[in-house]
């Protein structure tokens, strides 16, 4: 994301703006009671600060190394996600999509986050391996 193309500005803008939904859900969810939860609560609070800085960074005009960051915050919050409701974090546990709605907004903020940069970031990759 080096380039400063009208195209270019409009994905960084569109990561950063899911970047930070993720981030201010975690904190929200952080504030209002997950901070007690042992361990976990440290997760979200360290998801949201992750969230919220990449998303500056991006607005910056950060390498585009920022864009595998970016990617891994998001799939990692996913992968939190999805271990929440299965094998537990840390003895962790939750059902289906509670809490509502931060749940479904965290994982379609994730998701598009991902699929906003998949493009840019196979790219990079192929370029890489020529």
């Amino acid at each position: 994301m080096n380039r400063r193309t009208p195209i270019d500005l409009a994905l960084r803008a569109a990561v950063a703006a899911t970047l930070a939904v993720s981030g201010y859900i975690h904190a929200q969810l952080y504030v209002t009671g997950y901070h007690f939860i042992h361990i976990v609560g440290v997760l979200f609070l360290l998801q949201a600060a992750a969230s919220f800085a990449l998303a500056a960074l991006l607005l910056l005009g950060a390498p585009a190394l920022m864009r595998f960051a970016a990617a891994g915050a998001a799939a990692g919050a996913l992968a939190g996600f999805a271990a929440s409701r299965t094998v537990g974090v840390f003895g962790f546990t939750e059902r289906g999509l509670e809490p509502s709605p931060q749940s479904l907004i965290s994982i379609l903020a994730e998701t598009a986050t991902l699929l906003l940069l998949t493009p840019a970031l196979v790219h990079r990759l192929r370029r890489g391996r020529d």
